[in-house]
């Protein structure tokens, strides 16, 4: 009687290489994104866990009460969050997504900062505040979290 045990050899996932994303590949990617170009996004800043961008206000972006609409705040608030993780881990898809409005959005311009709270292999914790600009004061009117998982 034969009795010796087979076992398959465990392997351990290996970490795929990622090239971090940076404000000249996001500029390029933003181009083959027709939602992002439509909403006239520009990226002002992408390194090290951070990104910003700015999206300039005009009618069609407005709800009823002349406020910004909410879903453009949500856009804000995903975009920001995975460009500051993909500057870290490169190609990203939005895993979730949480957002407080804190108050309407009005003025000339809307800015979104990003930030990396925690990267691991599988996934990255940030968040992001949306400020409506009037002049050179700020206003913030969102905050949110989002897990963003790397892509590719």
């Amino acid at each position: 009687m034969d009795t010796t045990v087979k076992t398959e050899k465990l392997t351990k996932p290996v970490a795929k290489i990622r090239t971090p994303a940076n404000i000249v590949s996001l500029r390029e990617a933003i181009k083959t994104s027709p939602f992002t170009v439509w909403m006239n996004t520009e990226i002002t800043a992408c390194e090290d866990g951070f990104a910003e961008l700015i999206v300039s206000m005009r009618e069609e972006l407005k709800q009823h009460n002349g406020f910004t609409h909410g879903a453009v705040i949500g856009f804000l608030i995903d975009s920001a969050c995975c460009w500051a993780a993909a500057s870290k881990v490169g190609d990203v898809v939005t895993a979730e997504y949480k957002l407080n409005f804190i108050a309407p959005a009005v003025g000339e311009k809307l800015i979104a900062r990003g930030y990396v709270i925690k990267s691991t292999f599988s996934q990255v914790i940030t968040r992001a505040d949306v400020f409506s600009v009037k002049g050179t004061k700020e206003n913030l009117v969102a905050t949110g979290l989002a897990t963003v998982t790397p892509y590719g």
